[in-house]
């Protein structure tokens, strides 16, 4: 453990903190360019065999970034899609993001540290940084923007120069030090611990903008909110949003554990898709299922969704377009099962309905949802947490769907349950609301 190390996981101050010199490497996980034909014509991707956890050089500070300690992380499904080398290896877009020259050439690397989502410590900021300074708890937003682009003013998503952090740059969260830009920090909510906070950024700031924010599907008091994957990382936020907007929430879930969850998460109706397809998980993929999903909706609420929120891809597209009503939504953010999706057009135009495509979230999307969870309004979907040592196997997790909510990766943190600063919040919440995801897996 190098001095500054120590000084971050000891809550030294942020004077102390600049004290002690910044390691020439630090520990992270990360894939190897070398291994990007590991799976060539393999069934099981397994990225237990791909992703890997070691020394990497640490990259030098450009003017607008921060070097933040990493007390926990979080794996997200773009980690997995990293650790399958699918669509695409990720080194491509590190290699187009080198290619522009200056400070972006450092991410051109053999190597790609992955991750985003993070919670820490500020330990340095850069010459043009305002608003932050060391020893400041943070948490990280995953937009990687260009605040020159001139898009990047009426929306920092529409900026063509818009990236993902820790997918499509280097440097990501699953590490003990990450590199950001200042425009990606918010204040960590002072009643959470390290790894509750670090769950949050990503899914939670995407749900909200797919449902809440005008570049959404502007859900409104008293929609009908169809959520597929609704015990998921994404799920479990957009649950919360619309309770938290007065809206009925439709939760499809696989199995009665899962249902369960939701059930006490606040979510109105709870559908077991396995009831659905009666023994044929294919069924939702044709229109017998869609029939049958859509009566199970009717029979529950007496209408069909104003809004379907969509990220499973290719599995349920063209039921979420048959299941709008007429001049409904169908907002997708991705597509876990699938990028070719093939629906009926003709419930599509007939019925008027839309398709709006929601990619991330604007730094100030980022800031409501940040100030939401501040609030308690909004509670982490964590379920599980493992250490660094072990990202391997917590992302095998998420790849075999073996989870709920949001799988938690302890950094620089020693252990779970620390970094709360904020106790009389936490007691107003309760830390039954707040463990509601870890009693349900076991707790781990």
């Amino acid at each position: 453990m190098t001095t500054l190390t120590e000084a971050v996981t000891t809550g030294s101050s942020g004077e102390e903190l600049l004290r002690h010199p910044v390691p020439e490497q630090y520990r992270a996980a990360f894939v190897r360019a070398e291994d990007t034909e590991l799976f060539t014509g393999v069934e099981d991707k397994d990225v237990r065999k791909s992703l890997h956890v070691g020394d990497v050089p640490m990259p030098e500070l450009a003017p607008d970034e921060v070097l933040v300690g990493v007390m926990a992380s979080a794996i997200n499904y773009n980690t997995v899609w990293s650790a399958m080398f699918e669509p695409l290896p990720t080194f491509g877009f590190l290699k187009h993001l080198a290619s522009q020259g200056g400070w972006h050439a450092r991410h051109d690397q053999p190597y790609h540290v992955l991750g985003s989502d993070a919670s820490g410590v500020v330990v340095r900021v850069g010459s043009a940084v305002q608003h932050w300074k060391p020893g400041d708890h943070v948490v990280i937003a995953t937009a990687h923007v260009n605040d020159q682009e001139p898009a990047s003013h009426a929306d920092s998503m529409l900026g063509e120069d818009q990236r993902a952090w820790g997918f499509e740059t280097n440097f990501g969260g699953l590490a003990d030090y990450t590199v950001v830009r200042a425009s990606q920090l918010l204040p960590k909510a002072a009643h959470l611990s390290w790894e509750e906070a670090a769950v949050n950024p990503l899914c939670a700031a995407t749900a909200y903008r797919m449902l809440v924010s005008d570049r959404g599907a502007r859900m409104k008091q008293g929609d009908v909110v169809l959520i597929w994957g609704a015990s998921g990382g994404l799920g479990s936020y957009a649950v919360q949003f619309v309770r938290n907007g007065g809206g009925t929430s439709i939760g499809v879930v696989s199995s009665p554990e899962k249902a369960e969850i939701l059930a006490g998460l606040g979510c109105d109706v709870v559908i077991d898709r396995t009831e659905i397809e009666q023994g044929d998980p294919g069924s939702l993929q044709r229109p017998e299922g869609w029939k049958r999903l859509g009566k199970a909706i009717r029979k529950a609420v007496g209408e069909d969704p104003h809004i379907v929120f969509e990220h499973v891809g290719k599995a349920t597209f063209a039921a979420s377009v048959f299941l709008a009503r007429r001049g409904g939504t169908v907002v997708t953010c991705g597509s876990s099962t699938g990028y070719q999706h093939q629906f009926d057009n003709r419930y599509l135009w007939m019925k008027l309905k839309r398709i709006i495509g929601s990619h991330g979230a604007n730094l100030q999307e980022q800031w409501e949802t940040n100030r939401l969870i501040q609030q308690g309004r909004v509670v982490p979907a964590l379920s599980a947490v493992y250490r660094l040592d072990e990202v391997a196997e917590a992302a095998r997790s998420i790849q075999t769907n073996r989870h709920i909510g949001k799988v938690g990766v302890l950094c620089l943190a020693p252990e779970p349950g620390l970094g709360i600063t904020d106790p009389a919040t936490r007691a107003r919440i309760g830390e039954d609301r707040l463990h509601a995801f870890r009693a349900a897996d076991g707790g781990r």
